[in-house]
């Protein structure tokens, strides 16, 4: 800047304060909105409406609610693993393939695994954390062992698993009593996760989450090992000074995240579909808008309790507007790509102080 005229000049911010966050955040939100509203106006479409329909139809309504909360399950496990993820630096962007790998192995010993009865959901659950923590552990040991970017890896390693459960449900696990659509036989009435009478909220995976959000914020916040986590990520060096392993904190953080993905998994075969069916029926996208719901939070699992169900809402909204306005669905993956986009955009007053002046 030319010290004879005025202009704008960035200056470093040590530590934002929790007002500044939320303030950043809600402009961020705000403006998202807008530039979506636009997006509404190109379909020949009022924007005030459009939201005021997705807000009715769905906080208005008991069954929009339970759409809610049911879109809100797989978010919340997988929001909470990427919280503490991003918050050290590891940025798996695989919860997508690592939800799908989950499934695959709880399907597989659901179908396969002669069990008690009393056993099987156990196992289903305990078979699709594993899966999930070999596809994210398999691009943690990459990036430790070759320098593997992990952002790179993990997308990759969705079209992997994606492939894999096309494969599974085309040929050696297909349904025997198949008739045009692709999937695998049904699971037991033992093997399938209580749900709310009249819903397909399966509040024991709900209450999972819920648990695990608070225990991780506890975790994180208030241990060691919580202490270790956030300095691998907000300052390398001063890890490395404290003797600090950081390659493995970032494997421990890979194996809860992954983990995690894998629990929604399973909560999506046993608790809804209750068979391993085609990727697209089985996700929605789930592992990509969870990066949105842990990216609000700020590096706070606690707080993915509040952006869980608020994505959940934009999903839901979008199942609305498909069939009261006949808009492509396609329309949420503009919602979230926008919002994102903003929020990524928002980091820089998160770092800056914006000064006008000499």
């Amino acid at each position: 800047m030319d010290d004879r005229g005025c202009g704008v000049r960035l200056e470093p911010l040590v530590n934002a304060s929790a007002g500044r966050v939320l303030g950043v955040t809600l402009a961020a939100l705000g403006l998202a909105f807008v530039l979506v509203g636009a997006v509404f106006v190109a379909y020949g479409q009022n924007p005030l409406e459009v939201y005021r329909i997705m807000l009715t139809g769905t906080l208005l309504d008991a069954k929009g609610w339970q759409e809610i909360l049911r879109r809100s399950i797989p978010l919340l496990l997988i929001g909470v693993g990427l919280t503490l993820a991003f918050r050290a630096q590891f940025y798996n962007i695989g919860a997508e393939g690592q939800l799908l790998l989950g499934a695959v192995l709880a399907a597989g010993v659901a179908l396969f695994v002669p069990l008690p009865a009393p056993l099987s959901l156990p196992a289903m659950a305990l078979a699709g954390a594993l899966g999930g923590v070999l596809w994210c552990g398999l691009a943690a040991w990459l990036r430790l062992r070759f320098s593997v970017n992990e952002i790179l890896s993990t997308l990759m390693l969705n079209y992997v698993a994606q492939s894999l459960v096309i494969f599974l449900i085309n040929g050696p696990w297909r349904g025997k009593d198949v008739r045009g659509y692709i999937y695998s036989d049904r699971f037991a009435e033992y093997q399938q996760i209580p749900v709310w009478a009249g819903s397909s909220v399966h509040w024991p995976t709900l209450l999972l989450g819920v648990l695990l959000a608070l225990v991780l914020q506890f975790v994180l916040f208030r241990t060691t090992l919580g202490f270790r986590m956030r300095i691998v990520g907000e300052n390398p060096g001063a890890a490395r000074y404290l003797g600090i392993a950081q390659g493995r904190v970032l494997l421990l953080l890979a194996l809860i995240t992954g983990g995690m993905a894998g629990l929604a998994g399973v909560g999506e075969i046993a608790g809804i579909h209750h068979r391993l069916i085609e990727p697209s029926q089985l996700s929605s996208g789930y592992g990509f808008t969870a990066i949105i719901v842990a990216w609000l939070a700020r590096g706070h699992p606690a707080l993915v309790l509040l952006t869980a169900p608020l994505m959940g809402l934009v999903l839901a909204g979008g199942d609305l507007l498909k069939v009261s306005l006949n808009m492509p669905f396609r329309i949420v993956d503009i919602f979230s790509g926008v919002i994102l986009f903003c929020l990524i955009g928002s980091e820089l007053f998160l770092r800056y102080r914006v000064r006008w002046g000499r």
